[in-house]
């Protein structure tokens, strides 16, 4: 009786229940970027050096702050704000590093300072607490906050994984977000990157409003709907699934796309599809770049377009090899 008022753990006795060499604790003189970036800053278009000491005699690496993470038994604690693209693509296992490409689990990450722009873009599994007295910078990436289960801590997770696993880890949505039957519904008004990354299920995301960079990148299944414009890279290394944009884009739509469907109700910039292999754009005005070519719309484009909620098909476009 009366479950509902059981209260929260603090800190202190959640961290009594895991064993001291699944600890690890760094306390930050400065911000640091890329901090729990399994991409290490995009080292294939970067010279970051993922075995640089974090800190001058430290001898903590950023590589082994991401080999230490992987195990979904540990935790990283950071006393101090951090930068830039924290936790970026956390519970991906690249194939630029040798992975699978696939998501796998990965542990927890407890701050105790502000957190910068882009936190969690293309995050896909672990979980992030921050303590209450911080703030986290937008744009954030493809993380929401849930109810949180640490008293004085906000707790964010990635969309992906709200989706997929929300259920069966018990996550709890905060209002004004709510979910209905396979839909997530966002309309906190937080400004985001990457929503829906990775996701290989039949679930959709709504986003009522604007988003920014890469939304849908590296998306297999599902569909992420914008209620709002979107920035660039939208529907980036899209693998399949759908992306709608009931707005504008800026340029690079489809960039390096593979499969899936890209609908854009208003202009799709320029650029259109860039190193795509495959798949279609759906839109009004753009511009292409070869292979990719404007063709008018056929019978099965249309109904395509109408079963994604687009009844008037008047000067729409595919964009297509």
């Amino acid at each position: 009786m009366f479950s509902f008022l059981k209260s929260k753990k603090t800190i202190e006795n959640y961290l009594k229940n895991i064993k001291s060499d699944n600890i690890l604790t760094i306390k930050l003189s400065e911000p640091l970027n890329c901090l729990l970036d399994y991409t290490y800053n995009f080292k294939w278009q970067s010279n970051f050096d993922e075995n640089h000491e974090i800190m001058p005699n430290s001898k903590i690496s950023y590589k082994k702050l991401v080999e230490f993470i992987k195990n979904p038994k540990n935790v990283i604690i950071i006393e101090g704000n951090v930068g830039k693209r924290f936790c970026s693509s956390l519970g991906a296992d690249l194939k630029y590093f040798g992975g699978s490409g696939d998501i796998v689990n990965s542990g927890t990450v407890i701050i105790n300072g502000d957190i910068d722009t882009r936190c969690g873009i293309s995050m896909v599994s672990g979980v992030i607490y921050q303590s209450k007295k911080y703030k986290i910078k937008e744009p954030v990436g493809n993380i929401i906050e849930i109810e949180s289960d640490i008293k004085d801590y906000k707790k964010f997770v990635s969309i992906t994984d709200f989706l997929k696993n929300g259920n069966s880890k018990g996550y709890k949505i905060l209002k004004p977000n709510r979910i209905i039957s396979e839909n997530l519904i966002i309309s906190d008004n937080i400004i985001r990157d990457t929503v829906g990354a990775r996701l290989d299920e039949d679930y959709i995301v709504t986003v009522e409003g604007n988003v920014d960079l890469s939304t849908g990148i590296l998306m297999k299944k599902g569909k992420v709907i914008i209620n709002g414009d979107a920035g660039k890279n939208t529907g980036a290394v899209l693998r399949g699934g759908t992306v709608i944009i009931n707005g504008k884009t800026a340029d690079f739509t489809g960039s390096d796309m593979k499969d899936g469907n890209i609908i854009v109700r208003e202009d799709a910039g320029k650029y259109l599809a860039a190193k795509a292999k495959n798949g279609h754009i759906y839109s009004k005005t753009g511009s292409s770049i070869p292979p990719f070519k404007k063709y008018p719309l056929n019978e099965f484009d249309k109904k395509f377009l109408k079963s994604n909620g687009i009844n008037n098909l008047k000067d729409y476009w595919k964009f297509s090899k």
